[in-house]
Parts: C-alpha cells; sequence; structure tokens
C-alpha cells in the first residue's frame, strides 16, 4: 500500500512540475511578444529578432494566442524596416488565427496594423481596416487602441491634405494618450501636429512642436521618431535660410537613421542633403549629392515598386483565397441544406408509407369484417328462402287437395297472389345480382311474404267457410 501511495505521489509531482514548465514557458512567449513590441520604435530589427523567438516557442507549445501575437510583432518589426509586403502577410496570418479564436481585441489590433501599411497604397482601404479597428476598440472600451486610430486616421486625413480634419483627429490622439500617461505615444502626436503646423505655414508653432518630439523621442531612444522629425525641421530651417540649424538636424537625422537601418530614411536624407548643399550654392557638392540621389534613386524606385507590387499582389492572392473560401463555404452549405432538406423529405416519405400501410391493414380489416357480415346475411336469405320453399311446398300440397275448391277462386287468386309473389321472385334476383340493399330486401321479402300469407290465410278462411264472401 506504500508503494502505491509513493508512486501516485510521485505521479502528481510530475504533473505539477510539468504544468509549472509549461506555465513558465507561455510566460516566457509573453515577455518575448512584450520585448518585441517594446522596441519597434527604435529598433526594429530587434523587434523582428524577438518576435521570431516568441513564435518558435509558441509553436512548439502550440500556444496558440502567443502565436498570433508573435506573427503581429514581426509584421509590426518588418513594417517600421520599409519590409512591407512581408509584414502584410504575417499581419493577415494574426488576424486569421484571433478570428479563429474568436478574440475581437486582438482584430481590432491587426486591423489598424493592416491600416497603417494601406496608407502607402490605397487611403480608402486604410481608412476601412481602422474603422474597423475603432469598431471593437470602442466595443471593449480600450481608450489606448482609439487613441492610436486617431493618430493614424490623421495620417490619412494629412495625406489627403484635408489639415484641419487632421489636426482635429491628432489633438484627440494627444489628449488620450497623456490621460493614458503613454509618453512614447506622444512623440508622434507632436510630429504629426508639427507637420500639419508646417504645411499650414506657421512655422513658428511647427517648430514649437517638432523641437519637444525631438526632446522627447531622445529621453526614450526613439531612433525612429527623431530620424522623420528632424525632416520636418530641416525643411523648416531650409525655408527660413538659418542653413547652419539644418545641417545640424540633417547631420543627426541621417545618423538614427544609418543607426535604424531604413534605407528609404537614408534615401531621403540624401536628398535634403542636395537641397542644402544647391542653396548654400556649393554646386560641386550639391552635384555629388546629385549623383548619389541618381544611383539610390534608381534603385531605391525598383525596391519600392518591388515592395509595392509585392504587397499589392499578396493582398490579390489573399482576396482571392477569402473568395474561394467564401465560394467554398456557400457550396458547403448549400451541401448540408439538401442533405437536411433530402432527409427531411425521406423520413417524411417513410412516415407517409408506414401511415399508409397501416391505414391499409385497417382497410382491409374493415373489409374482412364486412365480408364476414355480408357471408352471415347471405346465409341467413338462405335460410329464409329454404324456409319459403318448404312452405311453399306445404302450401302447394294443401291446395292441390283443395284444388276444386281454388278453381273457382283461380281468378281471384291468380290476380291477387301472383303480384307478390312476383315482387319476391324479383327482390330475390335482385339481391343474387347484388343490386338492393340487403336489410331493405328482407324487409320487403318479409312484406311479400306477410301479404301472400294473409291472402292464403284468407282464402284458407273462404275455403273452409264457404259461406264468407270477399270477392
Amino acid at each position: 500500500m506504500k508503494k502505491i501511495y509513493a508512486i501516485l505521489f510521485y505521479l502528481l509531482l510530475a504533473v505539477t512540475v510539468y504544468a509549472n514548465d509549461n506555465n513558465n514557458d507561455t510566460d516566457k512567449v509573453i515577455a518575448l511578444n512584450k520585448s518585441a513590441y517594446k522596441n519597434h520604435l527604435t529598433k526594429p530589427n530587434e523587434t523582428i529578432a524577438d518576435a521570431d523567438k516568441a513564435l518558435k516557442l509558441a509553436i512548439k507549445l502550440n500556444y496558440l494566442p502567443g502565436m498570433a501575437e508573435a506573427y503581429r510583432e514581426k509584421g509590426i518589426g518588418e513594417s517600421y524596416s520599409n519590409m512591407q509586403d512581408s509584414a502584410f502577410n504575417h499581419y493577415n496570418k494574426a488576424l486569421e488565427m484571433y478570428k479563429n479564436m474568436h478574440n475581437e481585441r486582438g482584430e481590432a489590433k491587426v486591423y489598424n496594423n493592416i491600416g497603417n501599411l494601406y496608407q502607402l497604397v490605397d487611403y480608402e482601404k486604410a481608412l476601412e481596416n481602422f474603422k474597423s479597428a475603432q469598431t471593437i476598440a470602442v466595443k471593449y472600451n480600450d481608450r489606448q487602441l482609439i487613441a492610436s486610430l486617431y493618430l493614424n486616421m490623421g495620417n490619412i486625413f494629412n495625406r489627403q491634405t484635408k489639415y484641419s480634419l487632421a489636426l482635429d483627429y491628432y489633438n484627440k490622439s494627444k489628449q488620450l494618450f497623456t490621460e493614458l500617461k503613454i509618453p512614447e505615444f506622444l512623440v508622434p502626436c507632436l510630429e504629426n501636429i508639427g507637420v500639419i503646423y508646417y504645411n499650414l505655414h506657421q512655422l513658428d508653432t511647427a517648430k514649437i512642436m517638432l523641437l519637444e518630439a525631438n526632446s522627447r523621442a531622445k529621453k526614450m531612444d526613439m531612433n525612429s521618431s527623431i530620424a522623420t522629425i528632424n525632416m520636418t525641421l530641416i525643411d523648416i530651417y531650409i525655408t527660413e535660410g538659418k542653413y547652419n540649424e539644418a545641417r545640424k538636424y540633417l547631420d543627426e537625422g541621417r545618423t538614427y537613421a544609418m543607426l535604424i537601418k531604413n534605407s528609404k530614411d537614408i534615401n531621403d536624407y540624401t536628398h535634403y542633403e542636395y537641397e542644402l548643399e544647391k542653396k548654400q550654392k556649393h554646386y560641386e557638392k550639391a552635384l555629388n549629392s546629385l549623383i548619389d540621389i541618381y544611383k539610390s534613386d534608381s534603385a531605391g524606385y525598383k525596391s519600392n515598386v518591388s515592395t509595392r507590387l509585392n504587397f499589392l499582389i499578396g493582398e490579390q492572392k489573399r482576396s482571392l483565397q477569402l473568395e474561394e473560401i467564401k465560394k467554398n463555404d456557400a457550396i458547403a452549405r448549400v451541401i448540408y441544406w439538401s442533405g437536411s432538406v433530402g432527409a427531411v423529405l425521406f423520413l417524411t416519405v417513410i412516415a407517409l408509407l408506414i401511415s399508409n400501410v397501416k391505414r391499409k391493414a385497417t382497410t382491409n380489416a374493415q373489409l374482412q369484417e364486412l365480408n364476414n357480415e355480408i357471408s352471415r346475411q347471405k346465409d341467413n336469405l338462405d335460410r329464409i328462402n329454404h324456409h319459403l320453399e318448404e312452405i311453399i311446398d306445404e302450401r302447394t300440397k294443401d291446395l292441390q287437395v283443395k284444388n276444386k275448391k281454388l278453381s273457382e277462386y283461380s281468378s281471384y287468386l291468380s290476380h291477387q297472389i301472383r303480384g307478390p309473389i312476383a315482387t319476391l321472385k324479383g327482390l330475390m334476383n335482385l339481391e343474387k345480382e347484388g343490386l338492393v340493399d340487403k336489410q331493405e330486401c328482407i324487409k320487403m321479402m318479409d312484406k311479400c311474404v306477410s301479404e301472400i300469407d294473409e291472402k292464403i290465410i284468407e282464402m284458407s278462411d273462404m275455403l273452409h267457410d264457404p259461406g264468407k264472401t270477399g270477392f
């Protein structure tokens, strides 16, 4: 007995240890995904690396929420590394998994991410994805996501030169992020508000916003944000003719762009180098920058076109796959309902057949009973007929004896008796041929017999009482 207890104890211990190990591993997946997201603004390459680690571990554990989030984080890192086509594919994998798990909040985050990708190629589809995410975010009162969506929708309106509407959305986003105390998201809000004021030619206000965004980004090592903020500052200082200030932010921004290895930003800074040298009339340096621009633009253009083409091809494939899935679902539904209707009809036919068989059996039983009744009635009629024949024979013998007496009454009797007898025989013939109701036939025959009997009695009385007159 002690051995059994010991075995059970060790089994329980093993199960507990295994469960704890699994919990620890899933916690590790969650931690890796959080680390990936934390680095997406500063070190997008590390975001991709951490997301890959989280994905491998989640697959090993078959931890579906971890897998879905890892795909999303990987897409975010690739998006910030200018790998839009790959990001699009990973976002869609994440979206599919979240839908299968009925995780609406996860779906909303991915819709937001996909909307950001569509900003490059299709404003309407970008807004469509943002609004899908917003519907879910409002449902769950996810204020952080709502703030992000305000920021992203503001970007769309900015690109559409709807500056007043864009500024309204940026301010809503800034207010929410301030209330939520999420400082890293205040940086893009300030940056975008600064860009709006620059587009509205309110350069002083634009500088205040952009310099504050630059300062906050440096404190939080937001390298990608610094690279983009500085571009607008360069534009402002070139416009103001403050070339030394422009040079300062150009060199700084290019350093951060090279640090995060963002080829698009590096290429943009080469353009700013050309513009700045040209403004300062350093034509030889401007020419060298122009040559670099031509080379980088040629390669960059091909890369950008390839990226957008792959993005659109990926989107087209996904649309075709969705249409195929919808078509297969429709066919499956038709097959299901056809089968269901067929089964119902089959069962209905079976039920009708069973009911019909029962009705036939009941009808046959009733017919058999009726046939038996008819047989009994026929036997009764046969007995009656036999009895009548006996009576007639007896009366005939009596009549033969009294033939002489009857001869004088023959005319009268012939008229009075032959009528009922003819009726009786007619009824008998009709009954034999089944042309008259049995009960009615018996009644009429009985009447005829009674009438004959009365005549015979009357004749007998007359014969036995010659003095009686009745003719």
